[in-house]
């Protein structure tokens, strides 16, 4: 037994409104710079829906993930190494611009310097990539809320087979959202298919990230990601994906994403796992039991035996307290409500979801009957508008039971706590009958609908003798400091930015005067302007205050302010 620990999050996809505060509040935090307008660390997806990029769960199209071969050894779908040598200068397994979208602008200036007309002027799209005028036929959040249901609904892989279960006009379905980030694999397929080994797994917390300095920009990782959430900055020309806001949890503070919910639905927390069963749990012959096999490579904290392993693993005895306290672990193992995403890709997903229960209930209440009495409760659960096989081929590799068994213990724990607010006797039999104690589901009850702020976020900070090392990881993999890695001067590969973007997004007009520049940095006053996004309140840096005009006037240039 080789214990290792490892950062998990768990969302309860009954509580997301779709409101994508986490999409733009990790945008601001980690994507605002030039070359990745299209990218989405974090995105919100409406289900049923082609998701983003377009139709990336179409693995016979992008073959991303792991697959078992002819002697039940895994393999990488989209080939091995001689293969990736073979193609390493075109790669032909990836998404377009058009299958993320081509990131646009406005011309404003169309708006401010129009002269006086007959009509009122127009701010017509231009792309952040050429500045030519364009069409806006698709975005990260075309789905949103259904709104591209009638063109592209039929296009959600996930259909094939049971299309006719779901039912796309507007009053005869429902729809849930699906926010995703990188799901930091025990497996991660991306850090296998990078020939430059630039992708890796922190041995610390299990984080995956990308040393820009080793990146070289053959974008296989691209390919071999199968949620796609690996992308490629054009700019500097290299791998960029979501970094599971390391220099936050490194010192205790939940991801921006979680911070920022809206609906209070993520739940961040460590677990402990044994490396030795990894391979053998991705192997797994039926892709059906990847999610069991899953469970039984976490291990119970609680046990000595994984106590003192641990110990001699060099994890600290905080960090396996805190594998005893946390909201991940009791979902995922405890009360078994929690499951993996797409687990046939057999890349081991550590970003596990709740499925939805609302729309079991909304179905009883629509025919009259108490949407509350278990019984009724379970008999809707088969009788899904959107059927528990569309669910199923999301978490479970279409296996139908787990999902059936979550929903139930979901049903069950609100009839339980129905009893329980009216003032009536809870009956233990609606436990009993989902394996479950009275006990165990006021507890389910308490962590999903009254979890405090440190009961749905228990993350250990660093230690500080593993600080050095985490320092020089954090300057690895860095995306925008001053002369950081992929920042500084043009290559083969790909051309630098100019360091941080003085705006978030560029109009076409900066782009074009940009790229027209002589020099790399852009624009070309940049030494006068402060990026107040990147200012941390300290000091006084050139160009934050006008320079003080000597007594009687006269021309301040080259004069030093005088500090206070």
């Amino acid at each position: 037994m080789r214990v290792m620990a490892q950062l998990a999050m768990v969302m309860n996809l009954d509580k997301c409104i779709g409101c994508h505060t986490c999409s733009v509040t990790c945008k601001q935090a980690w994507t605002n710079r030039s070359g990745v307008e299209y990218v989405w660390f974090n995105n919100v997806e409406t289900r049923p829906g082609q998701g983003y990029p377009r139709s990336y769960e179409d693995q016979e199209r992008w073959r991303g993930g792991w697959a078992l071969g002819r002697r039940g050894r895994l393999r990488l779908k989209g080939g091995g190494r001689l293969r990736k040598l073979l193609t390493i200068f075109s790669n032909p397994k990836l998404p377009g611009i058009d299958d993320y979208y081509e990131p646009w602008t406005y011309d404003y200036d169309s708006l401010t310097d129009a002269p006086l007309q007959e009509h009122t002027p127009v701010a017509r799209p231009r792309s952040l990539l050429s500045g030519e005028p364009t069409r806006i036929t698709w975005s990260a959040n075309w789905d949103d809320n259904l709104g591209g249901s009638p063109d592209h609904g039929h296009r959600d892989p996930l259909l094939k087979g049971i299309a006719d279960k779901v039912r796309f006009e507007f009053e005869q379905t429902f729809m849930f959202y699906l926010p995703r980030i990188c799901e930091h694999c025990l497996n991660p397929s991306c850090a296998a298919s990078c020939p430059s080994g630039a992708i890796y797994k922190r041995s610390e917390d299990g984080i995956v990230l990308v040393d820009q300095d080793r990146c070289r920009g053959w974008r296989m990782c691209v390919s071999g990601c199968p949620y796609k959430k690996v992308y490629f900055n054009h700019r500097t020309g290299k791998a960029e994906k979501c970094t599971f806001c390391f220099p936050r949890v490194e010192v205790g503070i939940p991801t921006v994403c979680a911070e920022t919910c809206v609906g209070r639905l993520r739940y961040i927390g460590l677990v402990l796992y044994d490396a030795d069963e990894v391979l053998k749990a991705a192997s797994t012959p039926d892709e059906k039991d990847l999610c069991e096999a899953q469970r039984r490579v976490f291990l119970d904290p609680d046990d000595p035996e994984v106590a003192r392993e641990a110990e001699r693993a060099g994890i600290p005895h905080d960090w396996v307290e805190a594998a005893r306290r946390s909201p991940v672990r009791a979902l995922i193992t405890t009360f078994k409500v929690a499951l993996p995403l797409h687990p046939e890709y057999r890349t081991l997903p550590m970003v596990w979801y709740i499925p939805p229960l609302s729309p079991v209930v909304d179905v009883v209440r629509d025919t009259g009957h108490d949407a509350e009495d278990h019984g009724n409760l379970f008999a809707a659960i088969e009788a899904l508008r959107i059927p528990v096989e569309y669910l199923a081929r999301l978490f479970t590799a279409g296996d139908v039971a787990p999902v059936d068994a979550v929903l139930r213990r979901l049903a069950a724990m609100r009839s339980y706590m129905r009893d329980i607010n009216l003032g009536r006797e809870p009956r233990e039999a609606i436990a009993t009958e989902v394996g479950m104690t009275g006990e165990q589901v006021y507890d389910l009850y308490r962590l999903l609908a009254l979890a405090k702020y440190d009961e749905r976020y228990v993350i250990p900070p660093a230690h500080a003798e593993q600080a050095h090392g985490l320092e020089e990881l954090a300057t690895e993999c860095s995306l925008d400091y001053e002369g950081g890695p992929g920042m500084g001067g043009s290559g083969p590969f790909g051309e630098n930015s100019g360091g941080a973007s003085p705006i978030a997004v560029e109009n076409f007009r900066m782009l074009r005067d940009r790229q027209t520049s002589d020099t790399t940095a852009a624009p070309v006053d940049r030494g006068s302007r402060v990026n107040l996004l990147n200012w941390d309140g300290k000091g006084r840096p050139d160009g934050l205050f006008p320079p003080r005009r000597p007594p009687g006037g006269g021309d301040p240039a080259g004069e030093v302010e005088p500090k206070p």
